[in-house]
């Protein structure tokens, strides 16, 4: 990292990964940004913290823009973008809802496109930037009763590989993190003859943070997390 890092905007905010994030990097001194689908869920994280909350649904290009319009008014440019929404729609091929596909592509794929479309324009006129993608297991490869997930993922990854080579010799860090396992939340723990199968949410938000405060010379674009016990 070869710039100040001031403001983090954290797309798709909720209460797992998105919200460690957003402890840590507040921690760090940034100031946050969350911007939920519907930002009362988030009264609690944000006034923890001290974030502000914007509503947006990232697949809609009129309220893209205007977050980004908004956080710059009152935040100014962000520093670090992350873009964490994705919908399942799980189910066998011939049975799939063809309208539920699509919207499942709009927010995990599209809106990824959107969102790093709007922070590329604030960014190149401020000479530096990271923009952030969340993938999974899915991003690399394709389950059964899972193609539109796959879809989505593989779409957001290439949209990431594509726009790092682009945009990294103008100062903007684009990475992609590849979530290879499941998030233990409060309602989602592991089994306990299965210790330490679940991936810590404060941990994957720490590798953020690493990839993050990396020097230029030597930027990621790619990293893959998994528990220790996780085959692969």
């Amino acid at each position: 990292m070869n710039y100040q890092v001031t403001t983090a905007l954290i797309i798709g905010a909720g209460s797992g990964l998105s919200a460690s994030i957003a402890r840590l990097f507040a921690a760090e001194g940034m100031t946050i940004a969350l911007a939920p689908r519907q930002v009362d869920k988030l009264s609690t994280l944000s006034e923890e913290i001290g974030a502000a909350s914007f509503i947006c649904d990232a697949s809609k290009p009129d309220e893209v823009n205007e977050l980004f319009n908004q956080v710059e008014q009152k935040l100014g440019v962000p520093t670090v973008v992350v873009y964490n929404p994705s919908l399942r729609i799980p189910g066998a091929l011939i049975e799939l809802d063809p309208i539920e596909v699509a919207k499942s592509l709009e927010i995990t794929a599209y809106g990824g496109f959107l969102v790093a479309q709007a922070a590329a324009k604030q960014m190149l006129k401020l000479g530096s930037g990271a923009i952030f993608f969340t993938g999974a297991s899915a991003s690399v490869k394709g389950y059964p009763r899972s193609a539109p997930f796959a879809m989505g993922k593989f779409a957001l990854r290439g949209l990431a590989q594509s726009i790092a080579r682009e945009l990294a010799p103008q100062n903007i860090h684009v990475a992609h993190f590849v979530i290879d396992g499941v998030i233990r939340s409060a309602t989602r723990l592991e089994p306990p003859d299965k210790p330490d199968s679940f991936l810590d949410p404060d941990a994957i938000a720490q590798t953020y943070l690493n990839i993050l405060r990396q020097p230029r010379s030597a930027w990621t674009y790619e990293v893959e997390l998994r528990p220790w016990v996780e085959k692969f």
